[in-house]
Parts: C-alpha cells; structure tokens; sequence
C-alpha cells in the first residue's frame, strides 16, 4: 500500500481515537491548527480550479472534513467540561479575538452559524438540485451529439467514450453535491447544539464539581465554548463557501487517496499563500509560535518542492514541443497523421530526464544537434530530426533508439556514475558496477565520484553518462545511415549539388540515372560508412559509368574506385602504410567462379559449406589482428570485392573490405593474415 493511502487512512483511524480518547491540549491546538489550514486551503482550490473535473473528489472529501471537525468539537467538548482548558488555540480565540467579553462572542457565533446555514448552505443546496435536473434532461441530447460526431469521423472511439464518461460523471455528482450539502447543514445545527451543550453543562460542573461561583463558572466555561465555536465554525464557514464555489464540479474516477494527493496539490503557489497566512495568524496573535510557524513551515517547503517539480517538467515538455511539428485539426483527415513515423526517436526512462532539461544542467538536446553535425561532415549526409520523448514504459535509467519505428539500440546509464573502461589490463584496485559499453560492447565499470580519479590514474578512460548516450547514439547513426538516405533526401543533395555544378547534375540524372538508381549508389556507400560528402567526385563517375550499364551495384564498385583518395586516407588515418588481410588465390576463384547473373545483376552462388568455411577463416584472421591492436583491414580483387563484402556483412559489418583499384599507389600494404579455403 503507498504511503499517500495509509496517510487517509491514518486520517480517518484519527477521527475515531478523538471520538473516544482524551487528546491533550497541545495536540488539540495542533489538530485546530491544522483544520484552520486545510479548510483554507480547500477554499483555494476550489477557487482556482478552471474545469469542474479538477476537484471531483469534494463531495466525498467534504463529508470526511465535516466529520474530522465534529470529531475536534467532541475532543474540545470533553477538554473543555472535564479540565475547564482546551488549550492555547481556543483560550486565544475566547479571550483575544473576542476581547473577554462572552456575550459578543456568542453573538459573532451565531452570526457565523446565519451566515453559512442560510445563506451559503441554502444557495449551494439549491445549485446543486437544479444543476442536477438540467444535467439529467440534457443527457439524451449530449448522447445523441456524442454518436453524430463520432459516425461523422469528427472524433475517435475513444474520445466518444472520454465524453460519455464526462456526461456520467456530471450527473453523479450534481447528486453527490446534493447529498453533501446536508452534510453542512447538520454540521451548523450540531453546532448549535453543541455550543448550548457546553454552556450550560460548564455551568453545572463548574458550580456543583469544582466549587466555583455562578459568576466564574459562567466566564470560565462561556469563553471557552464561545471560542470553541468560533474555532469550529471559521473552517466550517471556509468549507461552506468552498461547496458554493465547486458546486458545478464532476465526478472522478480515481480512488481518494490518489485523486486527493493529485488535486489539491495542483496549485503548489496556494500554499505558499497558505503558509503566509497560518505565519502571520502567529505572528499577529499569542497562540503559540511552535504551531504556527511549524505548519508555516511545512506548508511553504511542500510548495517548494512541488512548484521546483512542476517548473522543470513544464521546461522539460517546452524544450520537447520546439522541434514537434504543429498538430493538425480534429476531423477524418486527422487520421492520416496517425500514419507517420519519426525517422530517428530516442527515447529514455524518468530517470534519465536531467540529462535533457537545461535548468537541470542537462544538455543533451545541444549535443543531439552537435552530433547531426558531425554527421553531416563525416558521411555526406543530413540526418534527419531526432525526436527525443521520456517513455514511463521504460526503465527509469534506460534507453532506446528507434530508426523508422524499429528499435535498434538499447543502453542504460547511471547518471551519478562515471563509465571506466580499461586500455589494458584490469586493475583489482578499480571498483564498481560491471557493465558492457554500449558503442563498441566493451567491458567496462561504472565508478562513483570517489573512484573516479583512481581510475583515470590506473590508466582506464573515464567518461560520463551524456558521453556515453552521445557515442553510442553517433554510432548506431553512422551504422543506419544508409537506411536513412530516401530518395526524398537524395533530390536534396541534387539540388544542392546542381547549384554549384548544374552541367554535371544535367548529364546524369535524369537520364541515364534516375533519382532511385543514385539513391542505390549513395546507399552502397553510406552502407560501408563510406562518406558522400565528395558529390561533385562520385557524379563524375556516375557521368562515365552509369550509361554503360543498368546494375547500381557495379557502378558503386566504379564510384568507389574514383574515391580511392579518400578511401585509403581513411583506412591509413592520413598515414603511409595498410596492414591487411589477403585472399587466398583459391578462395578469390571459389567466389569468382560462384558468381552468377540475372536481369537484376550479379549475385554470389557459393556452396553453404564453402561459405561457412571463409567465413570462419576471415573471422580467425580478424581475430588475429584485433589481437595485435590493429584494425583488420580485408583486401581483395576488384572482380570479388563486392561479393566478398557481402558475404561477411552480416557476421563481421565493421571490417572494411577493398579492392586493389581503391588504394593510391603510394601506399605501403602489409599483409598480416592470408584467408584460406579450407
């Protein structure tokens, strides 16, 4: 059970205890206290609410308020006429709001009692019963309204039922309403009754138990019934008005606990006013301070912390809705939005929300941009918008990346952690949580403040949560960057291409090639992580290649080959010299003599157990090489490349695979490793 549930509970098992056991005077002064500003508080709320919804949980609140007060009346009562006391809230109420004098505070008493039993009682009760009988005769209509808009596609299932439910839920509580100004109404008779109870009771147990005159039984007991009543019927007044003000509120659906916590808590400003208002009742008044200024206190740290919750959440959905594209409006068309897809969505647990609000110190959103960047720069490419949401359905400390509605990565992060990989061997003296790093899946650790230093002493690579998210992200771009290449963005990069060389664009496309085969082209290359940015290079080749032949995969091997600068520039890291992996002479023949054609081009027909056994062959030798601390580089003939590429891709995608053609003659290859057939 949550703690909000057992704190009702507690609540309620309390006005029992005041039904049946003595509470003393301090504790009363604190349950006063605390009746004064809960029916403060209420009044607020019930001001403040703009739809009758936000309140739903009056009536029954109502009813749980009233009976809490008449629990405090019987409590003061037995004080009151068993110990002539009932503490420091009631004296001060007797004697200072009063002046002493005990015949002008019955008669504010019974001011009180006209105010709130005739006219606010009688007003709200009198709402409430008409309020009822219009919301029944109008529901037909509303019914009928509700089926028209929907059978005219004008509104979804779901909010047709969203709206019968509100229809349900207004007629319930107008009768919820009704019934509860009752519960007003007897509370001011009681009142009443009450006040005569302890008058004349005090009279007779002041003159026949403790021995005192007529004249000071009468001073003692009036002022102190004439202040309990005042304490009693100021929250009964507040509560009164307050059943004015919510009369036209509807029903909810959530139980009390939860509806309680979540409405009246709606407003964290109220109670800063709240907490103003019980401080300065201290200040300008002798009961006593500890109260006062405690509840004070309480009320004005709890709007702290819910207006802190409220200001970054509120900042955290602005910075979310800035990229969000404008929604369309309600009617049958509006479907057709439910059929796209984001392109690229991140989405994180709670948990990780600081990372993207600003006022948190969060800057994930600045580096999101930084990335696109650096992707732009480094593949060619515009990567599309990334959307980045918080998804509850996710745990609070993990994360998912999506391309076009699938997901492809996953991670989690600790964000008061750092991530501790290791370039060498592990040190024992390190400790933390194991993890794997979720870029490279490398095994690593994640170290508090603490240990931070020490690790980036022993030689481990320290990093943060945002780095880690960052990385991990730019990979899994730069992996399905091809995926994200339409043929949308490829006329982009036409366009903008054709703007500084329009006679090159003019002789390719859009004849010979059309917009699709260059897509194909473009693709092939994003796919092998092989940058695009060199367009003016790549339609060249397109210009001389794309006319002699209809396979786009034969004209990327032409393209790639035009790239040979920058392909070996990246292979040697701006360096001189290529340690690779060659073919064997009788694996190049297996795979030459195993491809076949078609109409759609060429393709690999290798047998299942020769496939296997390259495959396994290639591995080792990548392994060999990783080993060594060197980047396993695959060489091969221009005539196999392709196939040799796509044959490994699946099992080893991260393993550049090129031709002779494709390297400049300056270069200096080394062979580390020779793949063979067996």
């Amino acid at each position: 059970m949550k703690a909000r549930d057992l704190t009702v509970l507690a609540g309620v098992i309390l006005i029992i205890v005041m039904l049946i056991i003595p509470l003393p005077p301090f504790l009363l002064d604190v349950l006063i206290i605390f009746n004064i500003s809960l029916s403060l508080l209420i009044l607020l709320v019930a001001i403040s609410t703009k739809d009758a919804l936000d309140f739903s949980i009056f009536p029954t609140m109502l009813l749980l308020v009233t009976l809490f007060r008449l629990g405090l009346s019987v409590s003061t009562t037995r004080s009151i006429l068993g110990n002539a006391e009932a503490g420091n809230v009631i004296d001060t109420f007797g004697s200072f709001v009063i002046g002493g004098n005990a015949v002008v505070g019955f008669i504010v008493f019974l001011i009180l009692i006209v105010i709130q039993f005739i006219v606010i009682t009688k007003g709200a009760e009198r709402v409430s019963e008409v309020g009822a009988r219009f919301t029944l005769d109008a529901m037909p209509g509303k019914q009928m309204s509700i089926d028209a808009d929907l059978n005219a596609g004008l509104i979804s299932d779901r909010e047709a039922k969203q709206r019968r439910e509100k229809i349900e839920h207004e007629a319930d509580f107008y009768g919820s309403m009704d019934g509860a100004s009752k519960f007003v109404k007897g509370d001011a008779i009681a009142s009443i009754i009450i006040v005569i109870i302890n008058m004349l009771g005090g009279l007779m147990i002041g003159m026949m138990q403790m021995g005192m005159d007529m004249n000071t039984a009468a001073s003692t007991y009036t002022l102190l019934t004439v202040g309990d009543g005042l304490v009693t019927q100021i929250p009964a007044l507040l509560i009164s008005t307050a059943t004015g003000v919510i009369v036209t509120k509807a029903a909810s659906e959530g139980n009390l606990s939860t509806d309680l916590s979540r409405q009246i808590l709606a407003y964290p400003k109220l109670l800063y006013v709240t907490a103003a208002t019980i401080l300065l009742l201290g200040l300008a008044t002798p009961i006593t301070k500890v109260v006062t200024f405690s509840i004070a206190g309480l009320l004005a740290f709890a709007g702290y912390r819910l207006s802190k919750a409220s200001l970054a959440k509120a900042n955290f959905e602005e910075a979310l809705l800035e990229e969000a594209p404008p929604e369309e409006p309600s009617g049958p068309e509006s479907v057709v939005q439910l059929l796209q897809m984001d392109p690229i969505e991140f989405e994180f647990g709670y948990g990780l929300i600081p990372l993207a609000d600003a006022n948190q110190g969060g800057d994930l959103l600045d580096r999101v941009v930084m990335i696109r960047k650096q992707m732009a720069l480094e593949l060619g490419s515009v990567i599309p918008v990334i959307r980045i949401r918080d998804n509850i359905s996710l745990e609070p400390n993990s994360y998912t990346i999506k391309v076009k509605g699938a997901v492809v990565a996953k991670g989690e992060v600790l964000l008061d952690h750092y991530m501790a990989m290791s370039t060498g061997e592990q040190d024992d003296s390190i400790v933390g949580i194991e993890t794997i790093e979720p870029a490279f899946g490398l095994p690593a650790l994640w170290v508090d403040e603490d240990m931070r230093d020490r690790a980036e002493m022993a030689g481990y690579t320290v990093v943060d949560p945002p780095t880690v998210i960052s990385t991990h992200l730019t990979e899994v771009l730069k992996a399905h960057a091809y995926e994200l290449l339409g043929r949308e963005e490829t006329k982009q990069l036409i366009d903008h291409l054709k703007e500084s060389y329009p006679t090159l664009v003019e002789e390719v496309t859009p004849n010979p090639l059309t917009t699709g085969d260059i897509q194909k082209v473009l693709r092939n290359l994003l796919r092998e992580q092989l940058s695009i940015r060199n367009l003016p290079v790549i339609f060249e080749a397109l210009a001389d290649y794309g006319p002699l032949t209809k396979d786009m995969n034969v004209v990327t091997e032409y393209v790639r080959q035009a790239l040979s600068r920058q392909i070996t520039t990246q292979l040697t890291n701006g360096g001189n010299e290529l340690f690779v992996i060659t073919l064997a002479a009788a694996v190049e023949k297996k795979i030459a003599d195993a491809i076949g054609q078609n109409e759609n081009g060429s393709f690999l027909a290798l047998a299942p157990a020769d496939s296997q056994a390259i495959l396994q062959n290639t591995a080792k030798e990548v392994q060999k090489v990783a080993e060594l601390g060197r980047q396993a580089v695959i060489l091969c003939s221009p005539a196999v490349r392709m196939h040799m590429r796509q044959l490994i891709e699946r099992h080893l995608p991260y393993v550049p695979v090129v031709s002779y053609n494709e390297l400049e003659p300056d270069v200096e290859v080394q062979s580390v490793g020779v793949v063979n057939a067996e």
